[in-house]
């Protein structure tokens, strides 16, 4: 099996986390790549946070922490006499911890904070991140997210109020969720009204929605997660409640006083695992195999450096088997990601994956014995992943858009659960992938291509890096030479003002933000419903409308998806493009200087409509929002953005060569979670 292992590395087909690929052989070997806890509303048990969390860092954890326990800014502490300031300062602490730990001595210390939206001191959250007010109350190295239940997004919706209480007067809502959570939230209301609780607020669910998109558009936080169909899709319903997800939004595991989650991750390069053009499932079927067998050996090997990670994952033994280079199998595949073809790719893809994972688990529970809390789990009770989604729907009182088709002999797996057990009480989980998949050269995990022309920088410079596969089918075409070279460079790397290029090539070969992202979010939710945890997808958003931003959200939500990630925007700078040539490359023919530029009201953006309705006319101009980077150490800088095609034309015109325009995201390594990547 060793050797088998081995040559799904040195062949690229599995490529484990970070935190594995640092420290495996290592004396202490910690190779887990993120910790979830929750702090009780006690002096001693946030102070034991602290610690843990440095413990944590130390051993290069990213972390993830649910503060939704503690008491709000006003509510009394009886035992002093006096009244709480809130979670913000305790908080601010948490930030200081961050920056005080340095992750091995590699990176620095990496901490997600999460809280719910009922919470009394929720609006003073949504501003941690701000540049702008009282620092004593600002958070600038630590990510922040909205735990969100469903009650909320209805109420905004509804155009209906929404109530803020302090967790000691209504301590029961955050261990509750689904139809539960909102029986006790609506009988917390209705007390608020009769003087029964001392502490809450009332304001508009629009208005507070509003500030959450605003927040979002500033800062790039608090990021937008989920309660509900993160606690009621879990297989561990029966062992406690997920009160937050991790450092990177992928992870849904139960955490509580006595239980920190760990994460224990790796990924399929799924660039490697297409055969004569199609996806090779066989291939695909071995390698998730030895994948999971990997991962649950990590966690016997792994050094825990707290008490309560060790108890967690001996106990449960999650994994979180994700996938990486999407992007390059659909280029293989002849795929566009804006298309049907793409979700149904990612439908079917991922319930291979799915599939073998949970088979590889019941066969390691043959051999090892399933995990301690499998009984009452929902894998005992006969419930795979896809059989979640209706009571997802039966818990909201709505019917999401997903279809429940299964191609492959699933009774085969719940025969083998039933006879077995589980060896995972969690199997799949998608990562970001952004610092492993560069070791592999794929474009990381579940999303698009970010530039097909970027630079590239680490420690021994910056490179210019051109899409390969899109050199290749210009070559086929006898398009490529250095005129081509030169318009991909001026359009920032688009290729969809670029005359003699074929339709299928613009719509194969579109970026991140030339692609809706409701097609995204699409084959997000297709995925998922493969997924017993969820994954980690960021929101690319080029315009400037708060409506369509909430739209993009509120689809997201009605999908069913569990977790959003970052909100990427556009950023103007400057870079050289002057590094590149076509002698690295080749050249086919010389291409004439004429019909450079074409009219781009005439190029089609997409031969099919989108699987929502369009979106609302966009601005020209990119809003600016400073959101963290894809990579700390080699982030894509090249990007296309609002430029006046008749100040184009000018440029090529005139023979002076264009400013050199790219966009990139804003570089804020120190909050980069590279943990799961």
């Amino acid at each position: 099996m060793g050797i088998r292992f081995y040559e799904m590395l040195s062949t690229m087909r599995f490529v484990p986390s970070t935190p594995t690929l640092f420290h495996a052989g290592m004396p202490r070997a910690q190779l887990s790549s993120c910790y979830l806890n929750t702090v009780e509303d006690d002096l001693d048990h946030i102070f034991k946070v602290y610690g843990d969390n440095a413990q944590m860092s130390k051993w290069a954890g990213g972390i993830g922490t649910d503060w939704t326990n503690l008491r709000a800014t006003g509510a009394l502490i009886k035992k002093a006499g006096i009244t709480s300031q809130g979670i913000i300062p305790f908080l601010k602490i948490a930030n200081d911890v961050t920056v005080a730990i340095n992750r091995s001595g590699r990176r620095r210390g990496a901490t997600a904070v999460y809280l719910e939206t009922w919470h009394y001191d929720i609006e003073d959250f949504l501003e941690l991140r701000k540049n702008t007010g009282d620092e004593r109350r600002r958070t600038h190295d630590m990510n922040t997210a909205n735990w969100i239940p469903d009650l909320f997004m209805k109420r905004v919706r509804e155009d209906g109020m929404w109530t803020l209480f302090s967790p000691d007067e209504t301590p029961d809502l955050h261990h509750l969720y689904g139809k539960k959570f909102e029986e006790a939230y609506i009988a917390y209301e209705r007390a608020a009204e009769e003087g029964k609780i001392e502490l809450f607020k009332k304001v508009k669910a629009a208005d507070l929605w509003k500030k959450m998109l605003a927040m979002l558009y500033e800062t790039g936080h608090p990021w937008m997660t989920w309660k509900d169909p993160s606690n009621i899709r879990s297989p561990q319903d029966h062992a406690g409640i997920i009160h937050n997800s991790n450092l990177c939004t992928e992870i849904t595991l139960n955490n509580s006083k006595d239980e920190t989650a760990v994460c224990n991750l790796g990924w399929i390069n799924f660039a490697v695992h297409v055969t004569g053009g199609a996806f090779d499932k066989e291939k695909a079927k071995e390698t998730v195999t030895v994948g999971m067998r990997m991962l649950d050996n990590v966690i016997d090997l792994n050094f825990y450096p707290t008490i309560e990670g060790r108890n967690a994952n001996m106990r449960h033994r999650p994994v979180g088997l994700g996938v990486g280079g999407i992007q390059d199998a659909l280029y293989q595949m002849e795929i566009h990601f804006g298309s049907e073809a793409c979700v149904k790719f990612a439908d079917e893809s991922m319930e291979v994956v799915s599939y073998y994972s949970i088979l590889a688990s019941t066969d390691l529970a043959r051999e090892r014995g399933a995990y301690e809390s499998f009984k009452g789990s929902k894998w005992d009770r006969g419930l795979l992943p896809v059989d979640t989604i209706a009571l997802l729907e039966s818990e909201r009182g709505e019917s999401i858009d997903v279809s429940r088709e299964e191609r492959l002999d699933w009774s085969v797996v719940r025969q083998a659960i039933k006879k077995y057990g589980m060896r995972n009480s969690n199997c799949m989980a998608i990562a970001p992938t952004a610092s492993t998949s560069n070791i592999v050269s794929v474009v990381p995990s579940v999303e698009p291509v970010y530039k097909n022309i970027y630079v590239e920088s680490n420690i021994s410079g910056d490179f210019t890096v051109v899409n390969p596969y899109l050199v290749e089918d210009l070559k086929k075409l006898n398009l490529w030479n250095e005129a081509m070279l030169n318009e991909l460079k001026y359009e920032d790397g688009s290729i969809s003002r670029i005359a003699g290029i074929p339709q299928h090539l613009r719509d194969k070969y579109k970026e991140t933000f030339e692609i809706d992202m409701r097609w995204i979010i699409k084959a997000a939710a297709y995925r998922g419903k493969w997924i017993d945890q969820s994954q980690s997808l960021n929101i690319f958003f080029r315009g400037s409308s708060g409506r369509e931003i909430s739209e993009i959200y509120f689809y997201a939500w009605a999908m069913g998806l569990k977790t959003t990630y970052y909100l990427r925007s556009l950023a103007a700078t400057q870079v050289e493009k002057s590094t590149v040539s076509t002698a690295e490359f080749g050249s086919t023919h010389i291409r004439d200087r004429e019909d450079t530029v074409t009219d781009p009201v005439a190029m089609s953006t997409s031969p099919q409509t989108a699987p929502v309705v369009a979106p609302q006319a966009r601005v020209a101009s990119p809003i600016m929002v400073a959101v963290p980077a894809m990579v700390a150490s080699s982030t894509p800088t090249g990007s296309s953005g609002a430029r006046s095609v008749a100040g184009s034309e000018a440029a090529l015109q005139s023979g002076k060569s264009a400013p050199a325009r790219t966009y990139v995201l804003h570089k804020n390594p120190e909050v980069t979670c590279e943990s799961c990547q």
